[in-house]
């Protein structure tokens, strides 16, 4: 059971700052982070929780490095672990997600990200801190959801039995325009498009809970038992998905397709759909 709400609130946090269960990490760049930062929040920017592995971005790192990371950060199973970056884009805002399912992966329980990130805290003159915060390190040992993440392969097996989604752009889904990290423009075959520029509104916060769950029940169902797949470009707005249905909306079979079109499309053999929307 959670001990924290996944979409954490600034006002929920700025209570919690001082408590020692929570960890806040910040993924923004170091530089910016020096510049000021949540008191007693640590620096791991973003790059290191991500690998390229055979020439795809994005990838999960190595266990014995993700486990590295984690306890570095001071990080144990029971932590309770808030992510913190800038709310610029709709790729930092994924980054978050990013971040936080990767965490899921390695086995820690309590994962949130604040809802509204960084530039909500300076908006709302919440308290910023210069002090460069050095945690001490622990042995960090997690059970790894490898349920979580799934292959090409797998992927190719459940065309047509699981739920994919596609969580780029319209446009990519539809293959008017050619996503930057694809070989190929389109789609797997009988996957569906569910935008993740969808879930935040215009000020970087999530939507709220009744318009997500609304969106997911209009493509996927009220079945939270259904196994549902999601990949995007390279990995990242799969995860913003993946984080929702799982953590926020309970459904409890969600997985990501790490390699994702960048890998799909690499493969002629790999079947791809253009200008459809099924």
């Amino acid at each position: 059971m959670r001990a924290i709400p996944p979409l954490l609130s600034t006002h929920w946090l700025v209570k919690s700052i001082d408590d020692s269960q929570f960890v806040i990490i910040d993924i923004r760049r170091g530089e910016e982070y020096t510049a000021g930062h949540i008191p007693n929040s640590i620096s791991i920017p973003f790059p290191s929780w991500v690998t390229t592995r055979n020439g795809l971005l994005l990838e999960l790192p190595e266990v014995g490095d993700l486990f590295n990371t984690i306890g570095s950060a001071g990080i144990r199973r029971d932590s309770k672990v808030v992510v913190v970056n800038k709310t610029d884009t709709y790729f930092t805002l994924a980054d978050t997600t990013r971040v936080a399912c990767t965490l899921l992966y390695a086995g820690v329980g309590h994962v949130a990200v604040l809802n509204g990130g960084h530039n909500k805290w300076v908006k709302e003159r919440k308290p910023m801190s210069d002090r460069i915060v050095k945690p001490k390190a622990v042995p960090y040992k997690g059970r790894i959801g490898r349920a979580m993440f799934v292959s090409k392969e797998d992927v190719q097996k459940k065309i047509g039995k699981s739920i994919i989604i596609d969580a780029r752009t319209p446009s990519d889904f539809f293959g008017a325009t050619q996503d930057l990290f694809a070989e190929r423009a389109g789609h797997i075959p009988g996957a569906v498009c569910l935008p993740a520029p969808w879930i935040w509104t215009d000020e970087g916060t999530f939507r709220n809970i009744k318009e997500l769950r609304d969106m997911a029940i209009g493509i996927v169902g009220k079945d939270k038992s259904e196994e549902i797949i999601i990949y995007c470009g390279v990995g990242g707005y799969s995860s913003a998905w993946c984080f929702v249905l799982r953590e926020v909306l309970g459904y409890t079979n969600v997985k990501i397709y790490d390699g994702s079109a960048e890998e799909w499309t690499r493969d002629p053999e790999a079947p791809v759909i253009k200008y459809r929307w099924n």
